[in-house]
């Protein structure tokens, strides 16, 4: 993985799905072009809270067409493996609780679905899932939510509401983009006190 590689800016995947809180996609996508290299994937129900007119012409905001563009005969490569390859960290935000119910059921239906279902979990993968508050509380939701944490997925919970009690409203743009960086600069500091020793064994 080269996440910590100085030469380039980290290259990171975002996604979107179908929450009212893809309304907020746009921030997102802005805050981590700040300092990264950024692509993002977007489901249809998502296309209904984002405005593409809005994203600069030159940013790659996919969606689940696009996986067939560069397909011609066998052999070639899909776009959501090519995904796959490019990205250093791959951030769902928001993540709704049919895109949530997908993944822990290995479901691949869509772009961004195959990137998740080929996705090598030697390399992060953030979700902040965005729901209403019965979605959040339901059973299917606690047993979802632990299937990803089984393969490596890494949860940015909601807000709290008042101080403790959780509704399922996405956590906001800057506490992901925040997060994201905590873990950057915590694994440089893994690689760095591991060279320390090579240097000095």
């Amino acid at each position: 993985m080269q996440v910590n590689n100085p030469r380039r800016r980290p290259h990171i995947l975002l996604a979107a799905c179908g929450s009212v809180a893809a309304v907020k996609f746009r921030c997102i996508c802005q805050g981590f072009s700040e300092w990264a290299e950024v692509r993002a994937v977007v489901t249809k129900a998502a296309l209904f809270f984002i405005d593409r007119a809005s994203f600069p012409k030159n940013f790659f905001l996919l969606i689940d067409d696009q996986d067939w563009y560069s397909w011609r005969k066998l052999g070639d490569t899909m776009l959501h493996i090519q995904l796959c390859n490019w990205a250093d960290i791959m951030i769902i935000a928001p993540l709704s609780a049919n895109t949530l119910g997908k993944i822990a059921g290995g479901l691949c239906d869509n772009l961004l679905t195959c990137v998740v279902r080929a996705w090598d979990y030697s390399k992060p993968l953030f979700v902040a899932p965005a729901m209403n508050a019965l979605m959040w509380k339901n059973p299917f939701t606690e047993k979802h939510l632990s299937s990803v944490d089984d393969i490596g997925v890494t949860l940015i919970r909601p807000r709290l509401r008042d101080g403790e009690h959780c509704n399922g409203a996405m956590a906001e743009p800057g506490h992901i983009s925040a997060t994201v960086l905590l873990f950057l600069e915590l694994q440089r500091k893994k690689q760095e006190a591991a060279r320390a020793v090579r240097f000095t064994a």
